[in-house]
């Protein structure tokens, strides 16, 4: 064991503090796949002795990062605070941004994350598709929010009295033939949105523009509407909400528990 001290100590720095390089296995060793684990098995995840991990978990419950239920250690919520103040310091698009990028390379699609702004949607993040190579809309755009899937979303996550003070204060324009024609018609097409969850909107801004959005939702606050842009041949609206729906709605949960969603679950 000395002999295997000595080879570490040359390939580590003079300040480097064992303990503190053991501490952390010790509670990285718990995961969600295992989140509950006995000394045994703790120490072989951590790479330690037996004896080693026992101190350490051992004192890990005094400082109450651990409890333990006759042989079995569980990291508590005190393990939180281990994170905290760099998850506070992150912004919403920051933490957004590496789920936007996995999106668009699993679907091959450009993912972005939008705000409501008085009656506009605001662009806060977006990762383009791989097969992209120019970009048209950046961070900072803004898009009439009734006349795409994100603005529905958003609209119909609103107060009843909000909502139709949105109403009131837009102006329907015919930007192609595939316009929501009235307030009365754009309402109908919020409702349904409030009921089912989500929104598709094909071509009603642009011609060439079809896009799907969910909302994200961190307890029962909407914070932003999460939308892929999709190309005409992903199929009719019952395909789409089959294959492509659930892969939104599932990085939009992920991106709210990053973002503080999972414990205003709790």
């Amino acid at each position: 064991m000395e002999q295997l001290d000595e080879a570490v100590s040359e390939e580590t720095p003079a300040y480097w503090v064992k303990s503190a390089e053991k501490t952390l296995a010790v509670l990285l060793a718990f995961s969600a796949d295992e989140p509950r684990l006995t000394i045994t098995r703790a120490a072989a995840k951590a790479d330690l002795s037996r004896a080693a991990a026992r101190r350490f978990l051992l004192t890990l419950t005094d400082l109450g990062y651990l409890r333990n239920d006759g042989s079995v250690f569980e990291l508590t919520p005190r393990a939180l605070d281990i994170g905290a103040t760099f998850l506070s310091s992150l912004t919403l698009p920051q933490i957004a941004e590496p789920h936007l990028k996995q999106l668009a390379v699993d679907l091959d699609e450009t993912a972005s994350l939008c705000i409501l702004d008085g009656t506009d949607v605001v662009y806060i993040s977006r990762v383009l598709a791989p097969r992209m190579l120019r970009v048209s809309v950046n961070v900072g755009t803004r898009f009439p929010a009734w006349a795409t899937s994100m603005g529905r979303v958003l609209v119909a996550g609103l107060p009843l009295a909000s909502r139709e003070a949105f109403f009131d204060g837009i102006e329907i324009t015919q930007y192609t033939q595939h316009t929501v024609s009235s307030i009365a018609e754009l309402r109908e097409e919020v409702e349904r949105t409030a009921e089912r969850g989500w929104s598709l909107v094909s071509r009603e801004l642009d011609d060439g523009l079809r896009g799907l959005a969910v909302p994200v939702r961190r307890g029962g606050d909407l914070i932003a509407a999460l939308n892929v842009s999709l190309q005409t041949h992903r199929g009719p609206e019952a395909t789409i909400a089959e294959t492509i729906l659930p892969r939104l709605q599932a990085a939009a949960e992920r991106i709210a528990d990053d973002f503080g969603g999972r414990g205003a679950r709790q």
